[in-house]
């Protein structure tokens, strides 16, 4: 189920915002420590939905700042009025359900709220609350490590009554999505976004609409992004429009990750189905697999992985879906590539901007096809390291020679949402007639771009090169190859509306 807060400051518009939510939520949560001189029965007598009472108090993170006589008061008000359900703190449980056990309709709902970590004796919690005479146990904690989630998700697995439970925070986003597949007995939306209860707490319009959360259960296949950022990614729009077209059970959430190597092993608990991989993992992640495809093993970078009965399998779409956009295929809104619909790259002089695993996988596919390859990054070294493993030239990125050349590639996340108005080279070092391509699809036109237009050049955003590589990535995953081009629809328009 899915749960939304009410935390308006005064009657009129937690009953608007009551009603608004109740179109959408299966329960609604009343906060009633946000409502000045609330008035409960009036509240509890317009509800159309399921209603969870809570008072929270200012030592659990909530706004009641009353004496305990009086928020506990209101609590056994709202039994007395059967709300469907009241939200008591664990430290306050023994003044609800003593006297309230088993004579009313009402569901006692017992809390742990943790907003400094996820702690290690979450069983002994767990424990403790189970015997506390609560119809329901809630244990919510906040995600200091992404790999937070799977304690979360063990805790869940092994809980023998309803349970809540997730994790607070960016990094606990994940358990608030999966819930069903999690085993929580429901999860929490904000009614729009400013209006959340808690930190990480995401709007109803993304969990339904992006994320599709009543369609899933506990037999939804889990993929999902590996990056840091990720919030600035589209991949899980395009995944679970995908999957809900082509009628796969499955989920695409977006995993922020630190540190590699703890979450490879952490997250094998969770059989997640597939990855996509994004900067800064392309590279080190290799270390964390059980087997790697030739190809990528050969460019050194993965940005797709595919569980295959428990063994993880990395592969690179990149280097095909560059070459693909390089050969002619032209991105939405842009004029495509001049004489080179379907032409061979052999001997064009090609420069790209970067040595991360983008520029690896552009610059392996480029030397396949017989072009003249040449790498220029701020930190020289890494150029020359790349050069010399793909066979190329390293050049520095204040060498003119470097800029002498048919197509210029960035393969850096430099201009990437939000930083938009950042640009991998000066305006200058852009040639009439040069075609300019960035593989940074959010904005869908970066600055490098813009400036490349002003000065005559041919240009093309990454939108193509996002397309080409998450088709590949859905048949590595399912076996089934969806259209390029709806893929592209759906991004430009995700893009263009964002970008109003």
């Amino acid at each position: 189920m899915i749960c939304i807060p009410i935390i308006a400051n005064n009657l009129a518009d937690a009953l608007h915002d009551m009603a608004e939510a109740s179109k959408v939520a299966d329960i609604v949560e009343l906060r009633i420590d946000y409502i000045k001189n609330v008035d409960l029965k009036r509240l509890l007598e317009k509800r159309t939905k399921p209603v969870i009472v809570t008072n929270r108090p200012v030592r659990e993170g909530g706004k009641f700042d009353g004496s305990e006589e009086e928020r506990i008061a209101l609590l056994k008000l709202a039994v007395q009025l059967q709300a469907d359900y009241v939200d008591v703190e664990h430290d306050s449980i023994q003044h609800l359900c003593r006297d309230t056990e088993h004579r009313v309709p009402t569901k006692i709902i017992v809390s742990y709220h943790n907003f400094r970590e996820t702690p290690e004796d979450l069983t002994d919690i767990y424990k403790r609350l189970s015997r506390s005479g609560a119809d329901i146990v809630k244990i919510v904690t906040h995600a200091y490590n992404i790999t937070d989630n799977v304690r979360i998700y063990q805790l869940l697995q092994q809980s023998q009554m309803p349970v809540i439970s997730f994790c607070m925070g960016e990094l606990g986003i994940i358990s608030r999505i999966l819930y069903k597949r999690f085993g929580s007995y429901l999860t929490f939306a904000s009614l729009q976004a400013g209006k959340e209860s808690a930190p990480g707490q995401i709007n109803i319009h993304e969990l339904l609409n992006t994320y599709q959360a009543q369609k899933q259960d506990k037999h939804s296949a889990i993929y999902g992004l590996i990056g840091n950022p990720v919030s600035h990614s589209i991949s899980p729009i395009i995944h679970n429009t995908l999957f809900r077209e082509m009628n796969f059970n499955s989920i695409y959430v977006p995993f922020k990750v630190d540190t590699i190597g703890n979450f490879m092993r952490e997250f094998r608990k969770l059989d997640i189905r597939g990855y996509s991989v994004t900067i800064p993992h392309k590279e080190s992640v290799i270390n964390h697999l059980d087997a790697i495809d030739p190809m990528a093993k050969k460019i050194g970078a993965v940005n797709t992985i595919v569980n295959r009965d428990g063994q993880l399998v990395g592969y690179n779409t990149d280097c095909e879906a560059a070459i693909k956009v390089l050969e002619g295929a032209d991105s939405r809104g842009e004029r495509p590539f001049p004489h080179t619909k379907h032409a061979h790259l052999r001997e064009k002089r090609v420069t790209i901007i970067g040595a991360g695993g983008a520029a690896r996988a552009i610059a392996f596919g480029l030397k396949e096809c017989h072009a003249q390859a040449t790498i220029i990054n701020r930190n020289y070294a890494r150029a020359q390291s790349l050069a010399r493993d793909v066979g190329c030239i390293a050049r520095k990125i204040d060498d003119p020679q470097a800029f002498d050349t048919d197509i210029l590639i960035n393969a850096t996340p430099v201009g990437m949402y939000p930083k938009i108005n950042e640009t991998p080279i000066d305006k200058d070092k852009l040639k009439p007639g040069m075609i300019v391509f960035d593989t940074i699809y959010n904005p869908i036109e970066t600055k490098l771009l813009r400036d490349a237009k002003a000065q005559g050049c041919w240009t093309v955003s990454g939108l193509s090169m996002f397309a080409y590589q998450a088709a590949a990535q859905f048949k590595l995953w399912t076996g089934q190859m969806p259209s390029v081009e709806i893929i592209e629809e759906i991004a430009y328009k995700h893009l263009a509306m964002e970008s109003d």
